[in-house]
């Protein structure tokens, strides 16, 4: 049976799907993670926060992680649960987060206005992290998502 008609039903809550997605966008968080550790981006996320730290760059990922996870475990929960429809909606969902996250919000958070919509390698190693949070977010939400 699909989320769809288990929402219909009342089988699955909007806090369920919600905890799904958030425990699925910390899987995501954690792959994407690591690649931004590997490529130095960390410490720039933590100026997020002003602390130019990779260890606290890391803690601010991890829970914007949880959050997109928890938005996409709202907004895929509403969707039938097949592969194939997450895999996509998963390189969607990285997409369009790579362009509000690292292409608009980010710049302007840290005050590179030049920056905003700038896209070079940096930006490009950055879509493809972003598509891969998507993907390993998507797919880990359908499995969470079954078991509840």
């Amino acid at each position: 049976m699909s989320t769809a008609a288990l929402n219909q039903e009342g089988g699955y809550s909007s806090t369920k799907l919600a905890a799904s997605g958030a425990l699925a966008g910390l899987v995501g968080g954690l792959v994407f993670g690591m690649m931004m550790w590997m490529m130095g981006m960390l410490p720039m996320v933590g100026m997020l926060v002003r602390q130019e730290n990779s260890a606290v760059g890391f803690v601010v990922h991890m829970a914007i992680s949880a959050f997109l996870g928890a938005l996409y475990g709202i907004i895929a929960g509403r969707f039938a649960l097949k592969s194939t429809a997450a895999l996509a909606g998963g390189i969607v969902y990285g997409i369009v987060w790579w362009v509000l996250g690292a292409l608009i919000l980010m710049p302007l958070m840290l005050g590179m206005t030049q920056m905003v919509f700038a896209i070079g390698q940096p930006q490009l190693f950055s879509l493809v992290g972003h598509i891969i949070f998507g993907v390993v977010t998507a797919l880990v939400f359908i499995q969470l998502a079954k078991r509840n």
